[in-house]
């Protein structure tokens, strides 16, 4: 069993790190791509010129999704406990793009409607608070979100901030409004811890770095926001 486990784990990681190196391809084709674009940069301007004369004589359509105002969540259910201590929610999980602040049932948010660019989360550690909707979106590519108050101890928030930092889709930040001084959140899915040196850590983050919950599996993770 134990063969298995560690069978299966450096799978996960081989798949993990394809993946990055898929994203870093993917990046430098997005850095030509951008060249190109810039040739018809003044063509599109005219281009757009004359679809906003449209648009302002009702000829345009409304993109909903991204013109969507913030509010509530659109999430319905609530956390079950597992025997493991990770709170699974069992209900509705909204994925709408929304502008503006949004109202989650849980702190940090496991899901929800939420906004259009993601939260950079390649092994990103922030300093300082950042935005759920931003952050939640992060969570549909399938990141791990690791969540802090001033309550945890330095010790601790070194190490996962080491741990974050070796760690493809995963991202670190500190959040006071939350109950343990340590959160791992994944879509869906979310473990609260008091020290970094807990075993259902690094079990939270082989789960669900990637895991099955994943709605967006492979999505990327960076050229988002900061």
């Amino acid at each position: 069993m134990a063969s298995g486990n560690k069978s299966s784990g450096a799978a996960r990681r081989a798949r993990i790190e394809e993946m990055r190196r898929a994203e870093q391809a993917r990046e430098k084709r997005n850095r030509i791509l951008t060249i190109g674009a810039s040739v018809i940069v003044v063509a599109g301007l005219i281009v757009g010129g004359v679809f906003v004369v449209k648009s302002q004589s009702g000829d345009g359509k409304k993109d909903t999704a991204s013109d969507a105002k913030g509010g509530s969540s659109g999430d319905s259910g609530h956390f079950v406990t597992g025997k493991d201590g990770v709170r699974t929610w069992t209900g509705k999980l909204s994925r709408t793009h929304v502008t503006g602040t949004v109202n989650y049932p849980m702190h940090p948010p496991v899901g929800g409607n939420h906004n259009q660019v993601w939260l950079n989360c390649n092994g990103d550690v922030y300093t300082k608070a950042v935005h759920d909707e931003n952050a939640v979106h992060a969570l549909e590519h399938g990141a791990v979100w690791v969540t802090y108050t001033s309550k945890a101890k330095k010790a601790d928030v070194d190490t996962l901030a080491a741990k974050v930092k070796q760690t493809p889709y995963s991202l670190m930040s500190p959040y006071e409004k939350q109950t343990s001084p340590i959160e791992l959140s994944a879509w869906g899915h979310q473990l609260g811890v008091t020290s970094a040196s807990d075993p259902k850590v690094a079990t939270f983050f082989e789960t669900y770095v990637q895991g099955k919950q994943t709605p967006e599996p492979g999505a990327s993770c960076t050229g988002g926001t900061m």
